[in-house]
């Protein structure tokens, strides 16, 4: 046994004192709902997707929501998605009353373009990729097979802040992509997200579904010299994000290509540490034409040559004091989902391949560099005692 240390927390927030202050002030300032700071935080955000318009919500799921309101998706709808993700990409779905529809993964984890075609009905009305890991889909075949079949694309880019696409950067190619801004995010403001799009129409629709449907927020309403009445145009939602948040978000986001630099830096440490280890497969090689936004360092545990299964590795990272995450359980593996719609073991097998397998390495500012040698360290003590060949 590794003697014992402080336990290395996965997904731990890289919370700085510059991030204590900004947000002491924006207390102090008199306006702690959805105003100045939210601003600031969408055109800054805006600036840096390379996105005309940005919308500011208190997490992705809402995002997601608003996102499929806004392109119309409505009851008896279909909207193609992978299963390789978290719940909140395929709930969305069903708080509109559409259907998911998913298609089967790539080795890298990102839904396969050349099975999307043979899932589209009369009632698709959408595609929604999702960037897992910060690895950008192939946008190029998504999106042209949305234009062959006049469809919108919605991309839940949750894990891909830093990420670019053959010089595209993620949040400027489809109809509208989705951020967020979760605790363990690369940038986070505790709770939060990001719409953004380059149509005026849908931006203007989706800034008033989030909140409650009026024609006018309240930052507007009581900021101006003289009164106005609002109108509510839609049954809208509670979606926005507060000055609180955005101020952290501001400063999170001000260190972000400098945080992507420690994150590659770590990321370089785990393939060269563990890329001996044959009961370990690393995360794909990385197309040059793309930039990935390093979120996720996510390892494939070769159940053949191991006498423990996934969990139980992770039960022995542990015991080391070494927190780790998997992402994901496939969507049509949950029990809701097994229920409502007869989905069962087999539908997807390369989701399944991977769900079954895949352990989340710490990564990010937080940690230091004899944090990522020690988690390698443990990595090639599980293995050693665990492999088949011993």
């Amino acid at each position: 046994m590794t003697r014992k240390r402080k336990f290395i927390v996965f997904g731990q927030p890289d919370i700085r004192q510059e991030d204590i202050k900004t947000v002491v002030k924006t207390l102090k300032s008199g306006w702690i709902g959805t105003g100045p700071k939210t601003e600031e935080f969408e055109h800054k955000f805006a600036k840096y997707t390379h996105a005309k318009y940005a919308l500011a919500v208190n997490s992705c799921t809402a995002g997601l929501h608003l996102a499929l309101n806004a392109v119309g998706v409505r009851p008896g709808d279909e909207v193609i998605t992978s299963p390789l993700t978290f719940p909140a990409t395929v709930n969305v779905i069903l708080h509109c009353g559409a259907k998911p529809v998913f298609v089967d993964v790539k080795p890298d984890g990102n839904m396969d373009p050349s099975l999307i075609e043979k899932k589209i009905t009369k009632k698709t009305k959408v595609i929604l990729p999702v960037h897992l890991y910060g690895r950008p889909c192939d946008m190029d075949k998504i999106m042209a097979i949305a234009k062959k079949n006049n469809l919108s694309v919605i991309e839940d880019a949750a894990h891909a802040i830093e990420a670019w696409y053959k010089n595209k950067k993620i949040g400027s190619i489809g109809d509208i992509t989705v951020f967020s801004f979760y605790v363990t995010k690369n940038l986070t403001t505790a709770e939060g997200g990001m719409i953004t799009t380059n149509n005026k129409k849908l931006a203007d629709k989706m800034r008033i579904l989030s909140l409650h449907g009026l024609s006018r927020d309240a930052y507007r309403r009581y900021s101006v010299k003289h009164f106005s009445h609002y109108q509510c145009l839609f049954p809208g939602y509670k979606y926005n994000l507060t000055d609180i948040a955005s101020s952290i978000g501001i400063m999170q986001l001000k260190r972000i290509e400098q945080n992507l630099k420690t994150r590659v830096k770590q990321w370089n440490m785990y393939s060269q540490g563990l890329e001996r280890i044959n009961q370990i497969t690393l995360p794909a090689m990385l197309d040059k034409s793309m930039v990935h936004a390093r979120h996720l360092y996510t390892i494939l545990i070769n159940l053949e040559q191991m006498t423990v299964n996934r969990d139980q590795f992770i039960y022995e990272m542990i015991k080391r004091n070494v927190g780790a995450g998997v992402h994901f359980i496939p969507a049509h593996m949950h029990s809701f989902y097994r229920s409502k719609y007869g989905f069962k073991k087999g539908d997807y097998p390369k989701a399944e391949f991977i769900g079954d397998r895949t352990i989340s390495l710490p990564l990010g500012p937080g940690f230091k560099t004899e944090d990522i040698k020690y988690v390698i360290k443990v990595l090639h003590e599980i293995v050693q005692r665990f492999s088949k060949k011993n």
